[in-house]
Order: C-alpha cells, then structure tokens, then sequence
C-alpha cells in the first residue's frame, strides 16, 4: 500500500520514513542549550565590531539592544511553536502549518541560505587563525577548509549525540575564555575610550555618541545581530531532543540568557579597554583590546586560540542546523527527496555532504568571508519575519490548539520580532547592497524550482506536511 502526496502525482512507499529517520531522545536540555549558544558564540570573537565604524559606540549599542530585543521576542515565540510541532523542520514547519505550502518554502529556504552560506564563512575565519597562531606551519587556504569541513562532518556522520556532546565541550571552552577576557580588559577599562570616533558633522544627528548620526543606529543592525545570529536555530534539533515539548523553551531561554550577558560583557570590555577606534575593524578585536600595537601577552594569546574555539563551536553546530532543515525540506518534497535519507547512525548523510561540499566550494573560490556572512544575514531576517508572522497567525487563527509553552506577552511580543526583522531586512542593503542582491537572486531561482516542479510533488506523510494536512481537515469540519 502507498500513500499520494499532496497533489497525487507521486505516491511514497511504504518504508518512506523509516529510510528517512532521525535519533530521537539523543539531546536533553543542557546539550540544547549548549547547541543555541555554539550557533553564536563566534560572534562574540570578532565581526560585531565592524558596527563601530557604521554607527560608533552609541549606534551599536541602540541596535545591539534593538536586536537583542529582537531576537528574545523570537525565541519566545519559537518556544512556544517548537512545543506545538516538535519535529526537525523547524522555522519550515511553523510556518507550513500557519502560512501553507508556499510560506513553508519561503522560510525553508531563507534559513538554509543562512545555514549554508555561514559555515563556509567561518571556514575562512578558521584559517585565518590557524595562520595568525602560526599552527603546524598552515596558511589560511583551501587545505584548512577541506579539513575543517571533512573532520567536523565525519563527527557529525558519526552521530547526533557524539557531535553535540564534542560542541558542548568547545562551546564551554569559548565561553570560558570570554568570561577571562571581560575580567582582563576590565581591568583597564577607560570611558572615555568608549566614543572617541571621529565625528562626521554632515550625518543628521551626529554627537561623540553617534558619530555617524541617527542613520548609523540602523546601519549598525546586521553587526548586533551577530551577538545572536543563529540562536533560533535550537528548534530544528528537536525530532531528536528528549521531551522536547519541555525541553525546547527551557534550552531557548537559557541560550538567549547567556547570550545577552556575553554580548554585554564582551562589548564594554574591548571598547573600554582600548577604545572603539582601534578595534572597529580589527579581524580579532578581542586581542587589540588587550595587546593594542605592543608585543603578545598570555592573556591575548589564550584569547587567540580560545577564539579558534569559538569558531569551530559556531562551524560545527551551524552544520548541524544546515543538514536537519535540509533534511525535513527534503523529507517533505520541497527539495529533492534523496538528500533526506539517513545512515544507519540515522544522520542525513546527504544533507550534511551536499551542504558542505557548497560551503567548501564558496570558501575555496571567493576567499570573502564577510560578503557569505552578509548573504546569511540576508536569510537569517527573512526567516525572523515569517516565523514570527507564523506566531501571529497560529494565534489568531487556531486559539485553541494545545499549548504546552505559552508565549509571554502573546502576539504583541511576535509583533515587535516581526517589525524588527523587517527593519533589519532592509539594513542589510545599507551595509552591502551586493550581498543583498546575490542573495536574492539566490531566492529567486530556488522559488522558481518551487513554483514549477516541486509544489507539485510534495509528500503527505511528512509530519509537518500531515500536522497542516490535519488542521485543513478540521478546518473543513467545522465550516460544514
């Protein structure tokens, strides 16, 4: 017996599932939330500090708190949408059952445009710091790349519960070290170093503070993202979580928490300590911070390797998100159904292969690490926005589906995700209108590939496709 997908076209076997099976029960809350924190903790190195030289110190601390904001009313309703729909489809799923078919692609897609594109940027950040740190003699190039994408996917081919236990583990390392680092550049912490950029007195609104106006706050947006970037990307391990109806809130707040205090810790600590000029657009402004021009200490260079750390936290979790949403997209019929099936550790060994092998070939033959980062953000606030347009529309138009985890604050609380997404959705064509547009281009053909060819081949049996399946059904019910 077979059961049709959505549009009859195709029928799925039997055993369509069981080929395409994730391990369940393999992650509890702590390695959860170890998995929010690893997404973002290379922000905390380097890259956020770019924003100084957008909208000085005063400009980056507005949009790190605006986007801080951001990011807690988001986690907040994925909390509760993640307890609704548990399954490894994460901001896709949400947004199938809330906006249909074409809202799930949409988001789908923009989040594996961050998933992808991110990791072969880090790539390229790795090997500029085994070069800096002098290891095994490397240089930053193609061989650092390979290595990286080879060892850390063969962790991940290996199992689910071996990979987030090993980025548990360098996810402490580097958290560790931020919290030295804040106690070391403290120590010689200088208000007056806190806005000592130049001020443009053509720029509307302009002072010490914002020495590049009012505008420079909102071209800032994209660089306090990255104190946070990736944080929503817990939900797509949750077809693999134990208890994830109470394990996935608890994960999601405890992440955001410890997040916010790093961000905070980290931003005052290295512009305190030497002075935001000299560290707006340091590769590694954590080591400015504590060495300036003069020779390396043992503080700087800890914080060197820890920031290789980091990194690799951030590498190796991303590629986890990459290959699980690729994974239910796929599952699902929006992408081609092979890249879903799974070994017989159960791990998408197409959907972590595939991935990486893009990822290598973007970091081999551009060499940008910050142009792919841009291009992520460009997804990364697509997807907020039609994740948290689906919390509102959940909301309004199914009150009463079972909710384990109540967003606090309901709508409203989505509402200002919704609005801070978009903003910062059209300040990334302030920062870099080419990145902007690559990855809308980007979009455009993965839409195409959708509208003609994939909508129409679409697999009933996917939870997310049968969890939307069921609420048109009701819906049906209760209209007759």
């Amino acid at each position: 017996m077979t059961l049709e997908d959505t549009t009859g076209d195709k029928t799925a076997p039997d055993d369509y599932l069981e080929r395409r099976a994730l391990r369940r029960g393999s992650a509890g809350w702590l390695l959860l939330t170890g998995l929010g924190v690893a997404y973002v903790v290379s922000g905390d190195f380097s890259g956020w500090n770019i924003g100084l030289s957008k909208g000085g110190f005063g400009g980056l601390a507005v949009a790190t708190v605006l986007m801080g904001a951001m990011y807690a009313c988001l986690v907040f309703a994925l909390a509760e949408l993640s307890a609704i729909l548990p399954t490894a489809g994460g901001g896709y799923g949400f947004a199938r059952r809330a906006l249909g078919t074409w809202g799930g692609f949409l988001t789908g897609t923009a989040i594996l445009i961050e998933y992808i594109l991110a990791p072969a940027a880090i790539s390229i950040f790795i090997g500029d710091y085994v070069e800096s740190l002098g290891l095994f003699g490397l240089e930053s190039g193609w061989p650092v790349y390979l290595a990286c994408f080879v060892i850390f996917i063969g962790i991940h081919l290996y199992g689910v519960g071996e990979a987030l236990r090993f980025s548990l583990i360098v996810t402490a390392i580097a958290v560790a070290a931020l919290v030295i680092f804040a106690l070391g550049a403290l120590s010689d912490f200088h208000v007056d170093g806190l806005n000592d950029i130049p001020v443009d007195g053509e720029a509307f609104g302009s002072n010490s503070w914002l020495p590049y106006g009012l505008l420079g706050i909102w071209a800032a947006f994209p660089f306090g993202m990255w104190f946070f970037l990736g944080v929503e990307g817990v939900p797509l391990a949750a077809e693999e979580a134990k208890d994830p109806v109470r394990s996935m809130p608890r994960a999601l707040a405890l992440s955001m928490g410890i997040l916010v205090l790093l961000a905070v810790v980290t931003f005052f600590a290295s512009t305190g300590a030497r002075g935001s000029a000299a560290i707006q657009e340091a590769g590694n402004p954590l080591v400015v911070a504590l060495q300036g021009d003069g020779d390396p200490t043992t503080l700087s260079r800890f914080v060197n390797y820890a920031g290789l750390a980091g990194l690799v936290a951030s590498f190796f979790s991303l590629i986890y998100a990459g290959s699980r949403q690729l994974f239910a997209l796929s599952r699902a019929g929006y992408l081609p159904r092979f890249l879903s099936l799974t070994s017989r550790r159960k791990s998408p060994y197409l959907g972590l292969l595939i991935p990486g092998a893009i990822g290598f070939a973007l970091a081999a033959g551009t060499g940008d690490g910050a142009r792919m980062l841009n291009i992520a953000v460009f997804g990364a606030t697509i997807s907020y926005a039609l994740m948290a347009l689906s919390h509102i529309v959940l909301r309004r138009r199914e009150p009463e589906l079972p909710r384990p985890y109540r967003t606090p604050g309901g709508v409203v609380t989505s509402s200002v995700a919704l609005v801070l997404a978009a903003s910062a959705l059209v300040a990334t064509f302030l920062v870099d209108k080419e990145a902007a547009f690559i990855a809308l281009a980007v979009y455009v053909i993965a839409l195409a590939y959708f509208a003609f060819y994939s909508r129409h081949h679409l697999v009933a049996k996917a939870p997310e496709e049968e969890f939307a399946a069921l609420a048109a059904a009701e819906a049906e019910l209760e209209r007759d």
